[in-house]
């Protein structure tokens, strides 16, 4: 079993140039949160060159639409939705220095490309733990978008949030070697 290592954000190039599929990561800082209406919302603002809602360099998005918060909590659950939605926009906000993408399940061959291209990578969340995960959740702004209700776009700040890096920066997957190795056994 690998260390755990620990990342600070903002995610740079240099940072996720050391990380590898496989590595287990505890996100520590800031990151945002959107679904594909807000990820639709945001590709169609560049594209009539409004600004986005955060600047995507060295950021990461983690796709979730947490459930309303509880007296007390900062937020409700928060487990990661089907990344496969965000496909169509991922790898322009790619190309524009997004550099993380947290969520579950399989990535379009065009969103590794883009990955690979300008650098990014793509971590895991544990699916059906959403009030774990919410748990390493410090605090939760809606930033914009916020007519989208749990789709808004949120600023989280983070603490040992865990994930574990699915797809590298050279495009190494997760799935693909999984399966690789079951078809040997």
């Amino acid at each position: 079993m690998s260390e755990i290592i620990r990342i600070e954000t903002p995610l740079t190039q240099k940072r996720l140039k050391s990380l590898k599929v496989g590595d287990n990561v505890l996100l520590n800082g800031v990151i945002y949160t959107g679904r594909d209406a807000a990820h639709k919302k945001m590709v169609e603002a560049l594209e009539q060159g409004e600004d986005l809602p955060f600047a995507m360099e060295d950021q990461i998005i983690y796709f979730v639409g947490p459930t309303p918060a509880k007296e007390g909590q900062v937020i409700g659950s928060a487990g990661p939705t089907t990344s496969g939605r965000m496909d169509a926009y991922s790898p322009k906000l790619i190309a524009r220095g997004l550099t993380g993408m947290i969520g579950k399940g399989l990535r379009s061959p065009d969103v590794i490309e883009a990955m690979k291209k300008h650098g990014a990578v793509y971590f895991g969340a544990i699916g059906g733990a959403g009030a774990l995960i919410a748990k390493c959740i410090v605090s939760a702004e809606v930033i914009a978008y916020p007519e989208l209700g749990p789709e808004a776009v949120r600023r989280l700040v983070v603490k040992d949030f865990p994930v574990m890096v699915i797809i590298d920066h050279d495009g190494n997957n997760l799935y693909e070697i999984g399966k690789a190795q079951y078809r040997r056994a």
